[in-house]
């Protein structure tokens, strides 16, 4: 398996927590040293481990918040 790295550049909202102290969370992510992109996922408490989640670009993300804008 291929390494990777991240850094969490910003985080913009914890959604929700789990009894294991696991939150799923908005946050501006640099997978790999490249730009950041949205990200939402599951992280554990102290961002050691993370969940299966999905990324967006800047356009993808702007598509997202209207398309709940309009609902």
């Amino acid at each position: 398996m291929a390494e990777f790295n991240y850094e969490i550049v910003e985080e913009i909202a914890v959604l929700s927590e789990n009894p294991k102290g696991w939150r799923k969370e908005l946050n501006l992510v640099s997978w790999n040293e490249r730009p950041p992109k949205f990200d939402l996922r599951d992280w554990a408490p102290e961002h050691e481990k993370m969940g299966k989640g999905v990324t967006l670009s800047n356009e993808e993300f702007a598509a997202l918040k209207e398309a709940l804008s309009n609902m």
